[in-house]
């Protein structure tokens, strides 16, 4: 599919990009970009076979390439199209792998002075605790959905090729409005993570105390899990799309206090309602992921 393919940013997600696409033949030569301080990374990498060859220099990495998928934290979107800027080719498709949309059009917006219609923005939903790229596999992508934000700037011809990728890798691609995956990805997936980070925060505090964790049960484990993400991506993340997670953490206080007034007043049968009707909905929801 492509000749030469450069991931900037060899980790978790940049990394498997890379396993995947040797594995199923998508690119002669995989090549990974890095700053000075990811050279070990970029060694590694190497080493294990996820990259054929590794810069530090961006104008040789991308010297030739066919594709240049953007694999680092949202927070340094801008920075990289700065530096991608003067080198920047018409015969090359870039894409990046964001878990906003929106912060990466406006960087594009400001470095460019327009949105390039090679530039194919997407977010596969894939991911795992770890980091680095010795946790990145060849199949994380399997299976899992993956959403391309394109505008009506887009090369047809640059769309289809970002879509046919992630199709071979494995993806079930979907394709929607920057606004729409940023406040969709800001329910499901961002918000969440602010709630896992929030009650360990705060469980964690009386644990020194009271010794919480000692007789935490499963469950506690399941529904905090995600607190051990990493804090740095995380914390990129939420600033990029507070715009879109400050309401929903309104409409959750909301919520929040209607349940504590119900324990206040003893309602029990609108508190069962109410987890009567939490329970239904997500049971739609896993019949819907499970067809």
């Amino acid at each position: 599919m492509f000749d030469r393919l450069c991931i900037i940013g060899v980790g978790l997600i940049g990394g498997s990009i890379a396993r995947a696409a040797r594995l199923n033949g998508l690119s002669q030569t995989i090549v990974g970009f890095g700053r000075p301080e990811d050279l070990a990374n970029l060694q590694t990498a190497k080493q294990l076979g996820v990259i054929d060859e590794y810069y530090l220099d961006l104008a040789e990495a991308v010297k030739n390439v066919d594709c240049v998928v953007i694999a680092t934290p949202v927070a340094s979107i801008k920075a990289i199209f700065t530096l991608l800027q003067p080198l920047w080719s018409a015969q090359t498709i870039y894409t990046d792998v964001g878990s906003t949309k929106g912060s990466v059009l406006v960087a594009a917006e400001q470095v460019f002075g327009e949105i390039p219609p090679n530039l194919v923005p997407a977010h596969p939903i894939a991911g795992a605790e770890q980091s680095g790229v010795e946790a990145s596999l060849d199949d994380l992508f399997v299976g899992k959905r993956l959403i391309i934000t394109p505008t009506d700037n887009t090369s047809p011809q640059a769309l289809q090729a970002i879509k046919t990728l992630w199709e071979k890798l494995g993806s079930l691609v979907s394709v929607m409005d920057a606004k729409h995956h940023d406040g969709v990805l800001a329910a499901t997936s961002h918000l969440p993570h602010l709630l896992a980070f929030a009650l360990v925060d705060m469980l964690g505090r009386k644990d020194e105390q009271n010794e919480i964790f000692k007789y935490a049960a499963g469950g506690f484990r399941d529904f905090t899990r995600i607190a051990s993400s990493d804090p740095t991506m995380w914390l990129d993340i939420c600033l990029a799309n507070r715009d879109e997670l400050i309401p929903l953490i309104e409409e959750l206080k909301t919520e929040l206090g209607v349940i504590q007034n119900t324990l206040q007043n003893q309602n029990g049968q609108q508190l069962f309602q109410t987890f009567t009707y939490a329970k239904n909905a997500r049971q739609r929801f896993l019949d819907q992921f499970e067809n």
